[in-house]
């Protein structure tokens, strides 16, 4: 199969692409070898909730190449308004497949994001579990996302070569920031925003049990681990109680 591209399903102002995880990834191994540029943001309810509350960032999540549905949330609710999603795509999956072909293809990449240090244990892990993944470069997070820290941050990727870059420094301010610098970062061809996933890679944060994913309730065991999630937690019921009204009324 060739770089796929799926129609794309309006769900409550976001546009998502009705793609499987492997047809995500298969498209974004073509876009590398076709040197195509890809912008990947995965979205869940929570997300799309927070453009709800805040129109603006309908035009920073929109403005991705590929966006996919990572919750099951944004699933219910695509099929709540009669146009079904295929399925979950979790980003740290995504991430995932695009390491293991990076490390296949000889593509180099960098990771950006997290607290000091979980970028390079992330590296080292993931060159132990992937042979031949060339990471070029790692940085925390914790730099001013405007001015010379960001300048710094552009160069250190445009010297790496880099040509994918984990950008996972937590929705929004991650799709925010790949909006604002990519065109300074001509060698990337894949931009992805995961949030947490390199906490995960890191070994940092274990994922939710297989038995809770299949339910649809990753949300819940995170809630579990971390209770002070319980405010940005909130906003799931409005989401889903929302989507109905918005069903009824289409406001």
């Amino acid at each position: 199969m060739s770089g796929y591209t799926a129609p794309r399903i309006f769900v409550r102002g976001v546009y998502f692409d009705n793609v499987t995880l492997e047809e995500a990834s298969e498209r974004l191994r073509t876009s590398v070898r076709e040197g195509r540029r890809e912008t990947v943001f995965t979205p869940n309810s929570e997300i799309v909730q927070a453009c709800i509350d805040e129109p603006a960032l309908y035009g920073v999540i929109n403005a991705a190449s590929l966006v996919i549905p990572d919750g099951i949330g944004v699933v219910k609710a695509a099929r709540i308004l009669g146009t079904p999603l295929k399925g979950k795509v979790a980003g740290v999956d995504l991430g995932r497949c695009v390491l293991d072909f990076s490390a296949q293809d000889g593509v180099p990449v960098y990771l950006l994001g997290g607290k000091p240090g979980v970028a390079e244990t992330a590296a080292e892990r993931l060159c132990g579990e992937y042979a031949g993944l060339n990471v070029v470069g790692t940085r925390d997070g914790y730099f001013a996302k405007t001015g010379a820290e960001t300048d710094e941050v552009v160069r250190a990727v445009n010297e790496s070569g880099a040509q994918v870059l984990f950008v996972c420094l937590g929705a929004p301010a991650q799709e925010k920031w790949i909006v604002e610098n990519r065109d300074r970062m001509p060698s990337v061809r894949v931009f992805l925003g995961l949030g947490g996933s390199l906490d995960v890679y890191a070994g940092t944060v274990k994922r939710a049990p297989k038995l809770f994913i299949r339910l649809g309730l990753e949300w819940f065991y995170r809630l579990l681990k971390e209770p002070r999630r319980i405010g940005r937690m909130m906003r799931l019921p409005k989401f889903y109680f929302g989507t109905w009204i918005y069903k009824l009324t289409k406001k």
